[in-house]
């Protein structure tokens, strides 16, 4: 027998979205709180059958870590007059996308996508538009690098946008997280802050040693990009915003394998990828909201040029986090040494990451292991979100030349070639981004110079030059 994943229940009452699944016999659930949003108000403007399939997607894609038992169909419950062609198609696509590193870890290669139950007669709902009072820019903000990148880019490009920062159970109570992120967000200049509390019972539960062992499954996936597209779209109902601008970039377009037994390209990142943006902003545009725009403004940039950018504004860098364990910063992750090691070689100011992190994490051995799985010494490069090993050997190539490397960091230096800057690195790929045309005219000055200036800098310190 098939094993089914039902959504039981979507309810909504002012600021709360309650969704409710089964599987197996085991309950799940997960609550969405949108304090400057009334979803009973969305339900009066545009309908309430409307809302309910909004709903539905963030409720599939939430859904979707809970794959990782190994369902073998969802079935949308009272929901299924939902469960169009075009719904399953694009669940499909991006599971298969983002769950390529849970067949790898579990070693599933001919595991395949659970299937959506079809109805005798799904609804066939034309999208909406709001016409021209949907012009706003809406950035979505998770405190690291890249958010405080991409909100100085667009503040530099005169392009006034409000900022949507989440808080998850995952990650302990939500005040120390909106503390953070308010942190840095004083650093820029949002003209409104949004705020979303995501409350999970799955991702913290014993699911894998009660449910997945038995199953033979060994590790949680979950998409996280495509469930924030949808999960947000309510706030872009609410307060008029016609475009969603994440911080993703050019790294996520890029696998960290090549699995042998399948063939396939394994992406920690496929869901921030630019395949991904696109699969998901023309079906928003064409199934729900017609004019509501996905985009990365990072997309063009390598990291090598993210962190000249971020040399702009080195003194709000102390503000961003980015760790998935412990925030700000465990210092005993693969994340956390890579974001410490590109900005300790790429900052003016070696005392910036030392107040940071505390300590040399090339010198701590605990880290061994990440640092050479970065430089690609290891099977594959950390299923985390960090650059590629060309980046972080040329980290470490410059925090060679600058004098701070210690004598772990000297000895994996000296075990491998030093890299020289690629090209690629510091040109930014605007023809393979999609940046608006009123955005990208504004915005593509500021990458090229970035590129010259980093192409500049790099050439002189590998060259010992100080000048």
């Amino acid at each position: 027998m098939s094993s089914v994943l039902e959504i039981e229940r979507i309810a909504w009452k002012k600021s709360q979205l309650t969704l409710r699944y089964r599987f197996e016999g085991y309950s799940f659930s997960t609550s969405y709180w949108y304090p400057d949003v009334d979803l009973d108000a969305l339900d009066t403007a545009y309908g309430r059958a409307f809302m309910e399939r909004v709903h539905v997607h963030t409720a599939l894609f939430e859904a979707a870590k809970i794959t990782s038992l190994r369902a073998d169909e969802i079935d949308l419950g009272p929901y299924s007059a939902h469960a169009t062609d075009a719904l399953s198609t694009l669940f499909a696509a991006i599971h298969r996308g983002v769950w390529a590193q849970w067949r790898y870890e579990n070693d599933l290669p001919d595991e395949r996508s659970p299937a959506l139950r079809r109805p005798l007669r799904a609804e066939d709902l034309s999208p909406r538009d709001r016409g021209s009072n949907a012009l706003a820019s809406l950035a979505f903000c998770g405190g690291g690098k890249d958010s405080l990148v991409a909100m100085k880019v667009l503040e530099r490009a005169g392009v006034s946008f409000g900022t949507l920062g989440y808080a998850s159970s995952v990650y302990g109570p939500s005040a120390p997280q909106f503390e953070l992120l308010d942190g840095l967000l004083d650093r820029c200049a949002p003209v409104r802050r949004h705020r979303q509390v995501v409350i999970d019972d799955f991702s913290e539960a014993p699911v894998i040693e009660c449910v997945g062992a038995s199953r033979g499954a060994r590790s949680i996936t979950a998409c996280e990009t495509p469930s924030s597209v949808f999960a947000a779209i309510p706030v872009a109902l609410a307060h008029g915003y016609g475009e969603m601008i994440f911080g993703n970039e050019a790294s996520a377009n890029r696998g960290n394998l090549r699995w042998p037994r399948t063939g396939e390209e394994v992406n920690h990142q496929w869901g921030k990828s630019v395949e991904a943006e696109a699969i998901l902003d023309e079906y928003v545009r064409r199934e729900l909201v017609s004019d509501l725009r996905v985009f990365s403004v990072l997309m063009p940039l390598h990291d090598v040029l993210i962190f000249e950018l971020l040399r702009r504004d080195e003194d709000s860098v102390p503000f961003t986090h980015s760790c998935n364990l412990r925030k700000p910063w465990c210092r005993r992750c693969a994340k956390c040494a890579y974001v410490w090691l590109g900005m300790r070689a790429h900052l003016e100011r070696p005392a910036t990451t030392d107040a940071m992190f505390g300590e040399d994490l090339l010198e701590v051995p605990e880290n061994t292991q990440h640092f050479r799985a970065l430089a690609g010494l290891e099977a594959h490069t950390p299923f985390e979100c960090v650059g590629r090993i060309e980046e972080t050997r040329l980290a470490l190539a410059l925090l060679d030349a600058r004098g701070l490397l210690g004598p772990r960091g000297k000895e994996l230096a000296s075990s491998i070639a030093r890299q020289p800057l690629l090209e690629e690195l510091v040109t930014p790929a605007l023809d393979r981004a999609r940046i608006p045309a009123n955005h990208a005219a504004k915005i593509a000055p500021m990458y090229q110079e970035a590129g010259a200036s980093a192409r500049a800098r790099i050439a002189r310190t590998l060259s010992g030059s100080r000048a």
